[in-house]
C-alpha cells in the first residue's frame, strides 16, 4: 500500500497569513456565511421564492445574489432582524430593491436580487405553492387540499 505524502509547504516552512482558508480570518468569513445561510434556509418564504440562488467569496466579502423573490433592502432587514439578536451585525446599509450590504461578525455581505418581487407580492402570487398550504387540513373546501394533489389522492 502506497502512503500520499502531504504537500510541501512554501519556502519559509509557514503558510502565508492573510484572508484565505487557513487563517483566523478565514474561518470568521466561513462562520459568518453559514449564519446568514442558517437564516435564509429558516426562512421558507425566500428559499421557495428565490430562484438561482448563488453565493461567492469576493475581496475580504461575500456576495449572495439571486433572481425573483425577495427584494435585497428585505433580505437585509431580515438578516438584521434575526442576528441583530445574537449582536452578530455591525453595520447595514438598507440599500433598495437590488442591492444592500450588512457586516456580519466583521465580514461584510453584499446582496443583490436580480428581477425581485418583493415578499409582499410574492405572497399573493397565485400557483405559489407553500408547505404550510399544503399541510393545514383544517380549512374546508370543496376542491382537493394541495396536499392531496401532492399525495396523489
Amino acid at each position: 500500500m502506497r502512503r500520499k505524502h502531504a504537500l510541501p509547504s512554501p519556502e519559509g516552512g509557514t503558510f502565508p497569513a492573510g484572508d484565505d482558508d487557513h487563517s483566523p480570518a478565514g474561518a470568521r468569513g466561513y462562520e459568518a456565511l453559514g449564519r446568514v445561510m442558517a437564516v435564509l434556509a429558516g426562512e421558507a418564504d425566500f428559499i421557495e421564492s428565490c430562484r438561482d440562488l448563488a453565493w461567492w467569496r469576493g475581496s475580504g466579502s461575500w456576495h449572495l445574489e439571486w433572481r425573483d423573490g425577495p427584494f435585497a433592502s428585505e433580505a437585509a432587514a431580515l438578516l438584521e432582524e434575526r442576528l441583530r439578536g445574537l449582536q452578530l451585525v455591525t453595520t447595514a446599509v438598507p440599500g433598495n430593491d437590488v442591492c444592500a450590504a450588512l457586516e456580519v461578525m466583521g465580514v461584510r455581505f453584499e446582496l443583490r436580487a436580480i428581477d425581485p418581487m418583493g415578499r409582499a407580492r410574492v405572497r399573493a402570487r397565485p400557483g405559489f405553492w407553500r408547505l404550510a398550504e399544503a399541510l393545514d387540513t383544517t380549512r374546508s373546501t370543496n376542491a382537493r387540499h394541495p396536499w392531496e394533489t401532492l399525495l396523489g389522492g
